[in-house]
């Protein structure tokens, strides 16, 4: 008996052997399962960027850990992450955004595709659908820095405070517990002293926002000012009758009115009424010039869309911006001539630090810039489709920039940590549409827009 258990024995250990090997491999998860939704989310709450270790070859360290530096300065809620091709895309957006809980903008490169959502709060589906549309084709590491810096000079919101902290979800250590009483008396303190670093990122960024409007506007009221000069208009000169006088008088007026209110603006909404004077002025030159030629008088139409420093509109003409929908815009002779021609207008540019752009192309300050000169009723018709636009049908433009142009939404964000009063189930149905044309040309959107 025990020479036959002693033969067994081998037999009995390698089977048990087999056994707990199998238990083990059982027990361990597969290696591609380590880099999953919730991976992928921790990370992101301790910091904007993560690329996978299957994508690593798409983005360096070196260049991810800029970008990341980039958008923590930034202080706003910009997620990035860089993904291997066959990661799971169902419901993914969706899937992210919920695992994350930060309301902010994600942006995923997949592979060679890329695609983006945002909540609401921070910035509206047509803004992200036009700066994922302005990305495609590019390659990684220029398409996430384009990306990152169009939306950071757009997106609403603030960053969540784990980046500042480290983030992460380990355990509550006995001391932290045991100072957890201590935690709680310096919460009024610590909130007092967010508030007050919000307020002066906020002023800090309005400062700058009107030191950029500043040189454009200021060349808006020079020209204006060449335009005066060279009208060679005297009151007492033959012909000049009261009404000349008036409108000379009211374009005068506007002039100094103009130059007055930009000295004394303080905020990027000021602005507004500095391009209106010159509206009211341009608009009195406009009268004046009829009258010394005995024309009729014109009626009073919204300035040239596409350069409000040409004057007064005479008709309105079809047009169609680059990705977008035609709409009727109000141009000057000059322009309807162009445009009739199938030349392109002459636009009002500004700079950028993406170059030279179109006034409405080129950020959220410039509202109130096209404010002043459309007003509120007209500004929607005119900017739908375009990046301005966009900003301004956004939630969170109003409290930045002021509110006032008609359709466009008033109110502020929540931003920042975590699932606030934005945070709406309902807008995570869409994801990834089932994997479907994740990347394709018509991306982007909030986290119900689907494709």
């Amino acid at each position: 008996m025990r020479a036959a258990l002693t033969r067994g024995l081998p037999g009995l250990l390698s089977a048990l052997t087999l056994a707990a090997l199998a238990l083990l491999t059982a027990q361990a998860p597969p290696a591609h399962a380590a880099t999953d939704i919730g991976t992928v989310a921790s990370a992101l709450r301790d910091s904007p960027v993560y690329v996978d270790p299957a994508a690593s070859a798409q983005l360096s360290d070196e260049d991810a850990d800029a970008l990341a530096k980039k958008i923590e300065t930034a202080d706003k809620p910009v997620f990035v992450a860089v993904l291997p091709a066959d990661f799971p895309t169902q419901n993914l957006f969706q899937n992210l955004r919920t695992a994350t809980g930060v309301t902010g903008l994600y942006a995923i490169r997949l592979g060679d595709r890329f695609d983006a959502r945002a909540d609401s709060s921070v910035m509206s589906t047509a803004a992200v659908r036009n700066l994922v549309s302005s990305v495609q084709n590019e390659d990684t590491v220029t398409q996430l820095d384009d990306f990152t810096d169009r939306a950071l000079a757009n997106v609403g919101g603030v960053a969540p405070a784990s980046w500042d902290s480290g983030g992460g979800d380990g355990g509550v250590s006995t001391a932290a517990l045991i100072t957890f009483g201590g935690v709680v008396l310096a919460g009024t303190a610590g909130a007092y002293t967010f508030v007050r670093r919000t307020r002066r990122r906020k002023a800090e960024e309005q400062r700058e926002a009107l030191d950029k409007l500043r040189v454009v506007v200021d060349e808006d009221i020079t020209a204006f000012g060449e335009e005066l000069d060279r009208l060679d208009f005297h009151p007492a000169e033959a012909g000049a009758d009261d009404a000349m006088r008036a409108d000379y008088e009211r374009a005068l007026d506007a002039y100094e009115q103009a130059k007055s209110s930009m000295a004394a603006a303080q905020r990027p909404e000021d602005v507004r009424a500095v391009t209106q004077a010159l509206e009211d002025g341009r608009f009195s030159l406009a009268e004046l010039a009829a009258r010394r030629e005995g024309r009729p008088v014109p009626e009073r139409r919204a300035p040239c869309f596409f350069d409000p420093r040409h004057g007064p509109s005479v008709a309105d003409a079809t047009w169609t911006p680059a990705g977008g929908a035609t709409r009727e815009v109000p141009v000057c002779a000059a322009d309807r001539a162009r445009l009739a021609d199938g030349a392109d207008p002459a636009i009002r540019e500004v700079d950028t630090a993406y170059g030279r752009r179109p006034y409405w192309d080129a950020g959220p300050a410039y509202g109130p810039y096209a404010g002043g000169y459309f007003g509120g009723g007209l500004l929607p018709g005119l900017l739908v489709g375009t990046m301005l636009g966009s900003i301004m049908a956004s939630p969170s433009y109003a409290a930045d920039y002021g509110s006032g142009y008609g359709d466009f939404g008033a109110g502020g964000y929540t931003g920042g940590d975590v699932s606030g009063a934005d945070f709406d189930s309902g807008d995570f149905s869409g994801g990834f549409g089932g994997g479907g044309d994740f990347g394709g040309g018509g991306g982007g959107g909030d986290f119900g827009g689907g494709f």
